[in-house]
């Protein structure tokens, strides 16, 4: 095949649930082969014994990615060797599991930020089963600002339609007012700017949504929107970013999907989930944004329920390496320009 197309590396995520299946699914689609030679990072223990419903394509298994060779129709494996499968059963938290699949996710980084790969495409793992393995982390993202040191990124999420970010994430419900300050907000809207950039929008439409029910009703109901959200919407503007907001979050996402803007800032977690799945919940990813190197992931969990029942779709996994694979694309041109 092409060997200039970006070289995409794939994590399996945790092999207890459909993180195999998907990834096995997603290559077996020509859409892959047209614009990317995928790499699975995984144990090929784990992927063999997996129960995926579909049969593994020809099987290329190696240590070292210099030694891969990518043909339309196979699968490369970079086997970490580090899975026993009889620790890790299938459609359950393992300890086991959880460590592998932070190590994928590690050993993908790795290879991102010597240049080996030009992209990360990362399947669900679970986050008690990290935990339990000893890694204290949220999920994907906090992973990847820690071991690469980046002070600042952000978390988009994305469907055909309709995209968001969000100023804070991982938080109790009742926490989120505190966390919001106009420093947060302004590099929310700094880096989701910035990164639609990256994603082929050079003049990006950014709505910030309000808090609040009603955006505060000029403060009747909260003052965020007056005194950090409206502040910081002002100063992105005055670094010329088409910023607008806040817009009450009740309506900001029919306008987007309309397309009015290109993507929409979120104060919470769950404000722009709830949007985004419900709108494209298949086809939607995350693209984390700030980081060296460009990591997406499909946008959903490990689903140990159905597990090993070979009915996960792969139409998120699928959109995740499509999306790693145009955004590689779009800045090796940017860098021959």
């Amino acid at each position: 095949m092409t060997t200039n197309l970006p070289l995409i590396a794939i994590t399996l995520g945790d092999v207890a649930g459909i993180g195999p299946e998907v990834v096995v699914k997603a290559l077996a689609l020509p859409e892959v082969w047209n614009v990317c030679r995928p790499l699975v990072i995984g144990d090929v223990r784990a992927l063999t014994e997996a129960r995926l419903g579909v049969p593994i394509p020809p099987l290329r298994v190696v240590k070292q990615v210099g030694e891969a060779t990518f043909e339309a129709g196979s699968l490369t494996l970079l086997d970490l060797g580090n899975l026993d499968p009889a620790d890790a059963p299938l459609g359950q938290i393992s300890t086991e599991a959880g460590r592998a699949a932070v190590e994928y996710v590690l050993k993908a980084t790795d290879l991102a930020l010597a240049g080996v790969v030009d992209a990360v495409a990362t399947a669900p793992l679970n986050k008690e089963a990290m935990h339990l393995a000893g890694f204290d982390y949220i999920g994907h993202t906090e992973i990847l600002a820690d071991v690469t040191h980046t002070p600042r990124c952000t978390t988009m999420l994305a469907t055909p339609g309709l995209r968001v970010t969000h100023v804070t994430r991982h938080i109790p419900f009742r926490s989120i007012a505190d966390h919001l300050t106009i420093a947060g907000v302004l590099d929310t809207i700094v880096l989701t700017h910035e990164g639609m950039k990256v994603l082929g929008f050079p003049q990006p439409r950014l709505a910030v949504a309000g808090l609040n029910p009603h955006n505060g009703d000029n403060g009747l109901m909260g003052r965020e929107e007056l005194d950090i959200i409206a502040p910081a919407v002002a100063a992105a503007q005055a670094q010329g970013i088409d910023a607008r907001g806040p817009i009450p979050a009740d309506s900001v996402f029919f306008q987007a999907v309309r397309g009015d803007y290109d993507v929409v800032v979120c104060q919470y977690h769950d404000q722009g989930h709830i949007a985004v799945k419900t709108h494209g919940f298949e086809q939607s990813i995350t693209i984390t944004l700030g980081l060296p190197l460009i990591r997406t992931s499909a946008d959903h969990g490990t689903a140990f329920d159905i597990a090993g029942r070979g009915i996960a779709h792969p139409d998120s996994m699928l959109a995740a390496i499509l999306e790693a694979a145009a955004m590689a694309a779009r800045v090796s041109a940017s860098s021959t320009n």
